[in-house]
């Protein structure tokens, strides 16, 4: 039996890991305007900073946690520091966006063999149930909070040092933590009968990338069909294999059969949809602010955080009234207040900030009330012994609904931007790329400037519609699955110990 003490320090050390793998999924969001600037990376470059690291790593994600089965949570852990430390130094001292954005894609490498481990490491070392759950509710909210805290910490860094350093605080962290590891983490248990599957892992990662592609290039202006065909086939192709072999294999790395259950089904469609309108509004957000009003970095960072705001008191209440309220009010009801922030945010966003910040609170109560309870949703309806394959398709809906977002709300900004704004006679076409491209050519003429903000807040509107769209399409779908989970319904179907 480990000691208290040691179990809380534990706890602190994986915690800390979690922090910076959620930090580096929205740290660049304040960060992008001067990269772009600074490295004179195009829009399709900017994307794939911002892609690497969440493609990659949603990829990884269901083959790591098993690979731990069979090596060892402690030992993937310690490896999953060191890849990440030295990847944040590549990151950080990066001479061009392609050594960037292939240190972003080594980061992701690092994250996802830590971040099966986080969550394996707290179920061995916490043996009492309650106990457990209190730790598993920490380590969930420190993913909330490092999400959260990206935008700001990447602002106030720019603030005063250069881009590298948004990478750069990774490395003390990460020395922390293994020294922590050495000290304190309980040996290994290793299953040596559970097979793994290199296979099926860069299968997923095949099939995502291409997907990303494929809804990336067909955003652009003008769209590169051959690529667009390519991309789509190499992700039908690579997805129907997956699914295919996982069907033949004793150990897959996704039973397909567990989507049969309405509530997991309706904790997956949660976290993806959370995430989604979460990276999606946060990305286009500090860029509006910034190119638009003149925010710095930080202040932009800091007013996104009102969705924190609004979402940290309704994820604690969320999780403690779930045995009372049922799943199908936190979720479906959750996702309708969301769809109403974003409605406020597309009629304040350009009138009065109070009442946007007010709007984004709103949203934030929402999504906090749905992330409350979507793990639980997930891993509380898998059979034990598939427990661990639940937390790895709980991280990876996470991991893609951010994706998606970079990917489709990225893109799609810049397309409508693009068609919106004339260009005066003259100007180079790269110039109508993106708002910071126009504004670096624009030269002191007020006229183009004005131009380009208004086509900026064009495409902002459309982007929120699309994603209060989104948002509302979820409500309802997640009512529909849920209708056996309303008040008083056990929110799991089978004993999760």
């Amino acid at each position: 039996m480990i000691s208290p003490a040691r179990r809380w320090s534990l706890l602190a050390v994986v915690s800390s890991a979690l922090l910076l793998i959620a930090l580096d999924n929205t740290v660049l969001y304040t960060a992008l305007p001067t990269l772009i600037e600074e490295l004179g990376a195009s829009t399709s470059q900017a994307l794939w900073i911002m892609n690497a690291y969440p493609v990659v790593m949603a990829g990884l994600l269901l083959g790591a946690g098993t690979l731990g089965d069979r090596l060892g949570h402690v030992l993937m852990f310690r490896i999953g520091l060191v890849i990440f430390g030295l990847a944040s130094l590549v990151a950080a001292y990066a001479p061009g966006t392609g050594t960037l954005i292939s240190a972003r894609a080594l980061l992701a490498v690092g994250a996802a063999s830590m971040m099966p481990a986080t969550l394996a490491l707290i179920r061995v070392t916490f043996e009492d149930v309650r106990e457990r759950n209190l730790a598993i509710a920490v380590w969930g909210s420190v993913a909330v909070v490092g999400a959260a805290l990206g935008p700001i910490l990447g602002g106030a860094l720019l603030e005063v040092f250069w881009w590298g350093s948004v990478f750069l605080i990774n490395v003390p962290v990460v020395v922390i933590a293994l020294i922590g590891t050495f000290l304190i983490a309980p040996p290994d248990r290793v299953d040596g009968d559970q097979q793994w599957d290199l296979m099926s892992s860069l299968l997923a990662m095949a099939g995502l990338v291409s997907v990303v592609i494929t809804i990336k290039e067909f955003a652009s202006l003008p769209p590169s069909w051959t690529t667009v065909a390519i991309a789509a086939a190499v992700a039908i192709v690579s997805l129907a294999t997956f699914v295919r072999r996982q069907l033949r294999l004793t150990y897959p790395l996704l039973d397909f059969t567990i989507f049969r259950n309405k509530a997991f089904s309706a904790g997956v469609l949660a976290a993806a949809l959370t995430m989604f309108v979460l990276g999606g509004l946060q990305l286009v957000t500090t860029q509006r602010f910034q190119l638009v009003e003149g925010f710095s970095p930080l202040q932009s960072g800091l007013l996104v955080t009102a969705v924190a705001l609004g979402s940290a008191p309704t994820a604690l209440l969320a999780g403690g009234f779930l045995h009372r309220v049922g799943l199908r009010l936190l979720i479906a009801g959750g996702l309708a207040v969301t769809t109403i922030g974003l409605v406020l945010a597309v009629l304040t966003f350009d009138r009065a900030l109070p009442a946007f910040v007010a709007a984004l609170v709103v949203l934030g109560l929402g999504l906090g009330s749905v992330m409350g309870v979507a793990s639980t949703a997930i891993v509380g309806n898998a059979p034990a012994h598939r427990a661990g394959m639940a937390s790895s398709v709980e991280e990876v809906s996470y991991e893609f609904g951010n994706l998606t977002a970079v990917a489709f709300i990225g893109s799609l900004v810049a397309l409508i931007y693009t068609a919106t704004l004339s260009l005066p006679a003259g100007t180079p076409p790269e110039a109508g790329d993106s708002l910071a491209a126009t504004l670096l050519y624009a030269h002191g003429d007020q006229e183009l400037v004005d131009h380009a903000r208004a086509a900026f807040d064009h495409a902002y509107t459309v982007v929120l519609i699309v994603i209060a769209a989104v948002a509302a399409i979820g409500t309802v779908v997640t009512r529909a699955l849920l209708r056996e989970h309303g008040a008083g319904a056990p929110a799991s179907a089978h004993p999760h110990h």
